[in-house]
């Protein structure tokens, strides 16, 4: 009997302080153990001053101030310090070490990122806690991959600065670190270029649902904006400027790049057979790399048959096939790609490209595919066989403009097939065809929002949120700690957090609280 009381008393005593972990931090840690008391969050905090971890101890000064009007203080001497940020060599490949006892936090970390996360999961655990007293834990973690991704389109739609930097708060909350931006498409270009202002003033008219809205695009001074403040939350910003297809918007501006389209995809093209195309689109892309750090361009390459029927009968498509030897329009696409990859080489970045061009010969020490045609795990196998390194996103399940409950009718179904959070947090590389000396070449997970039927900051939140939380989960630990029902519940007090920063986000525990957004008229 003594026992049992005493087994009663500890899970009463114990059981808020596990609860205050489970109910924290996603994506899980690694591992996780439970010690003793609390840390006490207050005014004044003290965090020892570092030169190695000097922008993330200023970063985190900030939030504590955003999220709990905590102002803190830097001081030099370590035994003043509450708080401190430790350079450290890890072993594992653990990324950060965080311990929490009543006296002092800890984060360990060997580099500017570990160092980031180890505070972004005290970040949850603050916020997350009652009368801000934090559960003493100690937390070893790393990621399970690299490239943790998010891609949205503004192109059918803009959502402008703002709402980016939004996006980019979320991802960084839930340690996710490549944000993947398509910038130009059929409706719309949204980036300003110097050298050709047309491409934004006249291109950057019109969106998916109107082709006569007024002009939407990010100017230079905003893309620089947008590339800092992603730098701080250890973001790296991909920016896609789409071709051979998907160029309707570009030649609305410069008609005289145009390689023409379909009856459905008019002017979809840019034109594969004139010098002037390669050195126009050189120039844009010396804009954007200017622009961009990362060192990366994303060009497409995607579902260019749509609209190359006139490369069948142009004079000058048909002679450039016959000087090349080229058997079909698909090899048209090809030889542009690798032109054009040739560019993106000299300025030394990597060619980053959709799964069409698994085959065209790209350099594979240079050049990642972006595995999206679910339906087709030959193109995936295919990469991987070329030696591309690759990222993972198909449409079943990492489209969140796909509908997300049976209930809701508004986004892309496939084959009645649609994205529920549960699809979306059990994805695994295992249900995939990679032979086992090919695991390395996976990068990682990317979750994409196309936005043909996003015309709404509310539908926006509606389809990120909280399936962002999932894939970040599905992408960060390993498949061994993944649990289904233990994410729901540590999903819960997220969902809170949601409410308080004003995101129309879906409630799977009440899926009437936000109804499903429809499309305006």
């Amino acid at each position: 009997m003594k026992n049992l009381l005493l087994s009663l008393l500890l899970s009463i005593v114990i059981q808020p302080l596990w609860a205050q972990i489970n109910a924290s931090v996603i994506p899980a840690p690694t591992s996780s153990t439970v010690g003793e008391g609390q840390f006490k969050l207050h005014a004044g905090l003290r965090i020892l001053s570092s030169t190695d971890f000097a922008d993330e101890i200023y970063f985190l000064q900030k939030e504590f101030l955003r999220y709990h009007k905590l102002s803190s203080t830097i001081v030099e001497n370590n035994r003043d310090a509450e708080i401190v940020l430790e350079k450290t060599k890890l072993n594992n490949g653990q990324l950060y070490k965080l311990a929490i006892t009543p006296n002092q936090i800890t984060i360990q970390a060997e580099t500017k990122e570990g160092a980031f996360y180890g505070i972004i999961s005290l970040l949850q655990l603050a916020n997350n806690s009652q009368n801000n007293s934090i559960a003493c834990v100690s937390v070893s973690d790393t990621p399970a991959y690299g490239w943790r991704g998010v891609m949205l389109d503004e192109s059918r739609h803009f959502f402008g600065k703002e709402k980016v930097k939004s996006l980019l708060d979320w991802m960084a909350y839930y340690k996710l670190n490549r944000f993947h931006w398509h910038l130009t498409d059929e409706p719309g270009w949204r980036i300003e270029i110097l050298n050709y202002s047309k491409l934004a003033e006249v291109g950057g008219i019109g969106n998916h649902s109107d082709k006569k809205a007024a002009c939407q695009y990010y100017s230079q001074e905003d893309i620089k904006e947008i590339v800092a403040y992603a730098a701080e939350r250890h973001i790296v910003i991909i920016p896609e400027i789409d071709m051979p297809g998907h160029a309707t918007a570009a030649n609305r501006a410069y008609p005289e790049f145009s390689g023409g389209g379909s009856v459905k995809y008019p002017e979809f093209t840019f034109h594969p057979a004139k010098e002037g195309t390669y050195q126009y689109l050189t120039n844009i892309l010396r804009e954007v790399d200017a622009l961009f750090p990362s060192q990366m361009i994303h060009v497409g390459g995607d579902e260019v048959s749509f609209g190359n029927h006139q490369w069948k009968t142009d004079a000058a498509v048909q002679q450039l096939m016959k000087a090349e030897k080229l058997t079909d329009l698909k090899a048209v696409e090809n030889l542009f790609m690798r032109r054009m990859s040739d560019s993106i080489l000299n300025m030394n970045n990597q060619v980053l490209v959709w799964d069409e061009m698994a085959n065209a010969g790209l350099p594979k020490d240079n050049s990642i595919i972006f595995w999206w045609r679910h339906d087709q795990p030959k193109q995936f196998e295919l990469g991987l066989k070329n030696g591309h390194k690759t990222v993972i996103c198909p449409r079943l399940p990492l489209y969140f403009d796909f509908v997300q409950h049976p209930e809701h009718q508004v986004g892309r179904r496939w084959a009645g097939g649609f994205n529920q959070l549960e699809s979306v947090y059990s994805f695994s590389i295992d249900q995939l065809p990679v032979a086992a000396k090919d695991h390395d070449l996976v990068l990682g997970f990317q979750a994409n929002l196309w936005t043909e039927t996003v015309d709404s900051v509310e539908r926006f939140d509606f389809l990120l949120f909280p399936r962002l939380a999932a894939m970040a989960e599905s992408v960060w630990s390993d498949k061994g700690q993944k649990d289904y029902a233990d994410f729901l519940e540590r999903l819960k007090p997220h969902l809170k957090q949601y409410k308080e920063a004003g995101l129309y986000y879906f409630n799977p525990f009440d899926i009437n609280e936000h109804p499903e957004p429809v499309m305006k008229k």
